[in-house]
């Protein structure tokens, strides 16, 4: 009986504190995420499927322009040429997350996407 209470305040404890410690699924939600679902299978890596120069590498961006979050923002919110908007699909907090993202990403060359 004890050996089962034992083994009970242990998954207790164990389902409290992941409880307390897992933020809410809003939160959760990182630019990472966003990115592979709504934008990797044109920007994978950072490159451009459709327009190889206008990647997502430092250098390109700051050639057009791009490289702030709020060019970023502004770009994936109401799009350009052949990118689509993502102003009605995904939420401000979502393209600010991604934003932020690309610009770390671009950063550090790409090398952990």
């Amino acid at each position: 009986m004890k050996r089962i209470f034992s083994i009970f305040a242990i998954a207790l404890t164990l389902l409290l504190g992941l409880s307390f410690s897992q933020p809410a699924f809003a939160e959760q939600t990182s630019g990472q995420k966003v990115f592979s679902s709504n934008c990797a299978s044109c920007h994978a890596g950072g490159t451009n499927r459709v327009v190889a120069a206008k990647s997502l590498k430092k250098d390109a961006l700051e050639k057009y322009g791009k490289y702030s979050v709020e060019a970023i923002v502004a770009q994936v919110t109401k799009g350009k040429g052949a990118m689509p908007a993502f102003g009605k699909k995904l939420t401000a907090n979502e393209i600010n997350l991604v934003a932020n993202y690309v610009i770390e990403q671009a950063d550090n060359g790409w090398a952990k996407s």
